[in-house]
């Protein structure tokens, strides 16, 4: 079972729409090797991590691989909600396939690959120590190479500063000292960070948002000198687009010639959604974007032609979503709250075999919530279910993980199965969250002999929009509903929630089994995941995007 059109940006006419991914893969970087595409993005806590991405036409895309197994730190065994994996990026080098990343406490790292579908190398922390992010590596002409970085105020005190430092050319460590090649607290770039690099016409260009996630814009430096002195330039604002932001990208080029940028927007619950942009130069300048007249910078399009790609492809695809659980690995589209235990299921060739896994904390906080990201603006999600295996007060369910969360969790108590909507609520201080609220609300019971066969269904509306303060307007307001049936039509309603982001990432929805004892005695089949789309059900409400 794989999915079936749940957002599709291809008209099938020759033009695309944006977003091209309406799915939380934040912070993209992505390249061209010969006539494939490849992007990565941030997975911050969860795992696998750096979903890897690959396209024939930079419209169509489908995930691949991972960077990495699991999150390269013994105290990702918890989850640990906004820490991980940020923003990475990709390069091509001589052969080998370079992905950089940060984890703003521990450090940078890198990881390398020949065959990029294949295994990739376990990390190495070239940089340890908390405060660097957004890291790229660059190999100028002249074989040395670079790396250029922001900062994360919360972990070093400051930010708005982009560094440059000398590089080993095989990408394994560092040389010498950094150098500030730009203070955006000086230059009217505030937050400026997500810096990518590149050289064109003897330019050395970084590429590099600023003004903030939600509100910002696209700025760009240029140097005949690596270490600088930069000057600036604003190259895409958000105009008179819907596109706020715009966010963090990636400059990627096609054999025909042309220029593209791919970023994400913000839209709040829903995550960070990736864009792709037609992009032109004016006097050494990028122009990301459409310029109105008058302007010498870009706007967002809504709508525009696909990129000629020379031979390409026609296939018109998307991340998977749907699961019958029929290979003999997880489908990509799924990933974990924290790093995985083998022994929190298994996959019997036709379904997914859960344990019930120790519930040591709160919901939110269970390592082993299997989930993956919002497909579209709107959708519903059937998970079909045999719970007949699990044992006395042992539990499983469907879960919204957000700051904000809502389940749905089926615990037997004797001869029944008793379900409780619970409501989760992360209140976070600098980085980690201070407390987590829970309130459960008691359901009519489920005879146990019907517990062979329960579904549980997952909507998303849309519902207006909602103003988040007086400079971010306008973001589109989700319903999340949870309902449940013993035979997949007529359905009981349990509760709805107004849908909130995770911290830095989108809402991710998903499976789980607990256990309130630490050895596991039972366990939950889940028979499949079943996805639907929208079909215009939105009414309009969905600002554009639908």
């Amino acid at each position: 079972m794989v999915s079936g059109n749940i957002w599709n940006a291809d008209l099938g006419n020759g033009n695309y729409r944006n977003p091209i991914l309406y799915a939380d893969y934040s912070d993209p970087d992505a390249i061209r090797v010969g006539d494939d595409y490849f992007m990565t993005a941030s997975s911050f806590s969860n795992a696998p991590g750096l979903p890897l991405l690959h396209s024939k036409d930079l419209v169509n895309w489908k995930v691949v691989n991972y960077v990495i197994d699991k999150i390269p730190d013994d105290r990702y065994k918890a989850a640990i909600h906004g820490c991980g994996v940020w923003a990475p990026s990709i390069r091509y080098h001589e052969g080998t396939y370079y992905v950089c990343f940060p984890m703003p406490d521990e450090g940078i790292y890198m990881s390398t690959a020949e065959d990029p579908f294949g295994k990739w190398s376990e990390p190495v922390n070239i940089r340890p120590g908390a405060g660097w992010i957004d890291p790229c590596p660059f190999w100028d002409d002249d074989g040395k190479a670079y790396l250029v970085a922001g900062v994360a105020k919360s972990r070093i005190g400051y930010k708005s500063v982009l560094h440059m430092v000398e590089m080993q050319p095989d990408g394994m460590g560092l040389i010498g000292e950094e150098v500030k090649i730009f203070d955006g607290n000086e230059n009217d770039q505030v937050t400026i960070e997500g810096p990518k690099m590149y050289k064109r016409n003897g330019w050395y260009y970084v590429f590099a948002p600023a003004g903030g996630v939600k509100t910002g814009w696209q700025t760009v430096l240029r140097s005949r000198n690596v270490f600088g002195p930069y000057e600036y330039k604003v190259v895409m604002r958000q105009g008179d687009s819907i596109v706020n932001g715009p966010h963090q990208g990636a400059w990627v080029d096609t054999v025909t010639g042309e220029d593209w940028f791919l970023h994400f927007q913000d839209v709040y619950a829903a995550g960070r959604i990736t864009h792709l942009q037609p992009m032109s130069w004016k006097e050494d300048w990028p122009v990301i974007g459409v310029a109105k007249e008058g302007n010498d910078y870009g706007e967002p399009v809504m709508e525009y032609r696909k990129p000629t790609v020379g031979a390409g492809s026609n296939e018109i695809c998307e991340p998977e979503t749907s699961d019958g659980f029929t290979g003999n690995k997880l489908g990509l589209q799924w990933q974990w709250n924290a790093n995985p235990e083998k022994n929190w299921y298994e996959l019997t060739g036709n379904s997914l075999k859960l344990n019930a896994v120790f519930k040591e904390n709160v919901y939110g906080d269970m390592p082993n919530l299997l989930l993956q990201k919002w497909p579209a603006p709107e959708f519903s999600c059937v998970t079909k279910l045999d719970l007949s295996n699990l044992e006395d007060r042992e539990e499983a369910g469907i879960i919204s993980m957000g700051t904000s969360y809502g389940l749905l969790t089926f615990r037997r108590e004797g001869d029944s199965l008793v379900p409780y909507y619970v409501d989760g609520v992360q209140k976070y201080g600098k980085i980690l969250p201070d407390t987590t609220e829970e309130t459960e609300k008691l359901l009519p019971a489920v005879s146990f002999d019907k517990a062979k066969e329960l579904y549980i269904k997952y909507t998303v509306k849309q519902n207006g929009t909602r103003d988040l303060n007086a400079n971010e307007k306008r973001f589109p307001l989700e319903l999340v509903i949870l309902e449940y049936s013993t035979d997949g039509s007529s359905y009981q309603k349990a509760g709805e929630m107004t849908a909130m982001p995770g911290r830095w990432v989108g809402v991710k929805n998903g499976v789980f089994c607990a256990s309130p004892e630490k050895e596991s005695r039972g366990y939950a089949i889940v028979e499949s995941v079943t996805y639907e789309k929208c079909e215009g059900k939105c009414e309009g409400k969905c600002e554009g995007n639908h």
